[in-house]
């Protein structure tokens, strides 16, 4: 992979307004992105991933920092950056084909004919393994198709990165599996940057060249950065009892489970104080009263 500066976030940080006052998502975030990089960001509820996320699409502007992606700034959504969301999003009238053609039509209108189009669209649907179910309706397929017929919909608008939160988080673990292979399959074929938010570790490990672990928020920030350096293609039976796929594994859980509790139960322990420090207070206020 080459060094180059292919996407950057610098100094990311981010203010939302709220009737007590700015509440502050993210501090300082900062983080470079190799060209066909996968990297995953994982973290406890509350940490910010999603809004990581949010400021790559464009769909939310940092209140200080910024992310150039090919040496471009990022202010708004656009088309080199798809997003798949955990929730496929597909619209429930038209068929998995013509959820993909809209995608399609959207970036490529005046660019590809029609017969290329229909190519493109069927190429992308075999990708994902959909196209014995292309003209079937979101309400006619399992959960599991239509966030493959949701992938397909990103892929086929040629995206530089491609951004999925969370996008097997509402999948039995067999489908699970299945996508993930999928996804390490196309991601090979096609060398797309890929960002990942994930709760779930192995699922970290299995796909990621790079874990990124968030602390915890208010202004949450990256905690530390974990490179994997397994062989690709990995294949998850065989990692199983492979012990530098289990020493990755222990650094995650290490990183989630005991330091960011230190940190957690710091903030418990501070809100214990208060409590108890307003229920001494409260009866003096009494008496004076």
């Amino acid at each position: 992979m080459s060094l180059s500066k292919h996407l950057e976030l610098t100094g990311v940080s981010i203010e939302f307004p709220t009737p007590k006052g700015p509440f502050k998502a993210l501090d300082n975030v900062n983080l470079k992105i190799e060209k066909g990089e996968f990297v995953s960001l994982i973290g406890h509820s509350g940490c910010g991933k999603s809004t990581v996320l949010n400021i790559v699409a464009g769909l939310h502007k940092a209140t200080t920092g910024g992310v150039v992606l090919e040496g471009k700034e990022v202010d708004e959504p656009g088309p080199e950056r798809a997003v798949v969301f955990q929730n496929h999003s597909l619209l429930p009238w038209l068929s998995a084909y013509e959820n993909v053609e809209l995608a399609v039509k959207q970036v490529f209108k005046g660019q590809k004919s029609r017969a290329e189009m229909k190519s493109w669209i069927e190429h992308n649907l075999e990708l994902v393994h959909m196209t014995h179910a292309m003209h079937k309706r979101p309400d006619e397929i399992s959960g599991g198709m239509k966030q493959r017929v949701g992938i397909a919909r990103a892929l086929a608008m040629e995206p530089q990165v491609l951004l999925m939160d969370e996008p097997f988080g509402a999948l039995d673990a067999l489908t699970r599996a299945h996508l993930q292979d999928s996804l390490m399959e196309i991601q090979k074929d096609l060398n797309n940057t890929v960002i990942m938010i994930t709760h779930d570790v192995d699922e970290a490990v299995l796909l990621s060249d790079r874990i990124v672990m968030m602390t915890n928020g208010p202004a949450a920030t990256v905690g530390e950065i974990l490179k994997v350096e397994l062989p690709r293609p990995r294949d998850r039976i065989a990692l199983a009892d492979d012990p530098q796929y289990n020493h990755y594994r222990h650094e995650v859980l290490s990183f989630l489970y005991e330091k960011q509790r230190k940190v957690e139960d710091i903030d418990q322990h501070r809100t214990v104080k208060k409590v108890e420090e307003a229920a001494v207070e409260l009866p003096k206020k009494r008496a004076h009263g």
